[in-house]
């Protein structure tokens, strides 16, 4: 996924460290990022089960995507491909989502089976794959990498080994989602969603994510924005709108009688509404329509946006979402329990 856009979704996922050395391992481990969720292996076969054994389970793609079912005489003279909206924020509520492995981190030299053999055993081909080698093997790493067995190869004795590595593992996990990414963004790159092809608004999209802490957020499209969650489940809706969806609003308001002081509100373009209990417009049997207004920045990008920025929004249920706070301390308690596997 390129930079200036604003990938569909995102949530942390795990990686993984092989090596046959125990100390290695834990001594590593103190020293990533404190915010990675991650596993320790120092048996390749258990590794490899653990990683081959959720071989089963639907993919983001296919979850995402699925082929349209014409209703016409010749279902076959078009292959359309249709893309469940609905679903992507829905994965919020898939408490294993943190458990899928993006990133897998092994040692080449292992007595059992070396890195570069344990990598071509692993069957999920959108899992990213980092070799930690000795000076001595770079040459093995290189081709490695030249034939796509590998994604990153890092050199053990480097000096800077640890942040290389954690670099390497915070884009690799990044990347893992970009096949599934890209094609939801060129699916959505006309009408509502442009916003997420803007390259000046994804830069304000990151600030606002920096702000808040964010680690995980999904597109929406009722309203249309990005619901974000911190590591702590604590939830905020961005809503993005442009011109076109304020007149519609107006609009809509205006045909059921609205007030005139909130066609007024409306018209200015102060305002966000964001009416979640009729639809997501005015309706006449909801009289009290101030709660539902929220103050809108206004942003001159590559297209005119605005937005707003609504705290626990209903109605999404986000109490129920299970936190990456406590995923990670799960995998904490579970590694002080039982060590590397």
């Amino acid at each position: 996924m390129k930079q200036y856009q604003i990938p569909p979704f995102y949530f942390p996922t795990t990686v993984i460290f092989v090596d046959d050395s125990k100390d290695f391992l834990t001594n590593l481990s103190l020293q990533l990022d404190s915010n990675l969720a991650f596993q320790l292996f120092d048996s390749p076969a258990e590794a490899l089960q653990l990683l081959n054994g959720a071989n089963g389970r639907p993919t983001l793609m296919e979850r995402f995507f699925s082929r349209y079912r014409s209703t016409e005489d010749t279902p076959h003279s078009h292959h359309v491909i249709d893309v469940n909206l609905d679903r992507i924020h829905r994965e919020v509520y898939n408490e294993f989502r943190f458990e899928q492995v993006s990133v897998a981190v092994v040692d080449y030299d292992m007595p059992s089976i070396d890195g570069l053999e344990f990598c071509r055993h692993i069957i999920d081909p959108a899992i990213k794959k980092v070799l930690l080698t000795g000076k001595a093997d770079e040459k093995i790493a290189v081709h490695a990498f030249n034939q796509g067995i590998i994604d990153r190869f890092i050199l053990k004795q480097d000096k800077d080994v640890i942040y290389t590595l954690n670099q390497a593992i915070c884009d690799l996990q990044r990347a893992y989602f970009s096949q599934t990414e890209r094609m939801l963004t060129e699916a959505l790159a006309i009408g509502r969603h442009a916003f997420l092809r803007d390259a000046l608004f994804a830069g304000r999209f990151r600030e606002i994510c920096e702000d808040l802490s964010i680690v995980e957020f999904y597109l929406c499209s009722e309203p249309d924005g990005m619901l974000l969650l911190d590591a702590g489940g604590a939830s905020t809706l961005l809503m993005v709108s442009n011109e076109e969806g304020l007149r519609s609003q107006y609009e809509i308001a205006f045909e059921q009688g609205a007030p005139q002081e909130l066609l007024n509100v409306l018209k200015s373009g102060e305002v966000l509404p964001y009416f979640w209990k009729t639809g997501g417009y005015y309706r006449p049997d909801s009289p009290a329509w101030r709660p539902f207004l929220y103050p809108a920045t206004e942003f001159k990008g590559e297209q005119w946006q605005c937005y707003a920025l609504i705290r626990d929004p209903q109605p999404y249920r986000t109490a129920l979402v299970f936190p990456y706070r406590a995923f990670l301390d799960a995998l904490d308690r579970q590694r002080r329990g039982h060590g590397a596997a």
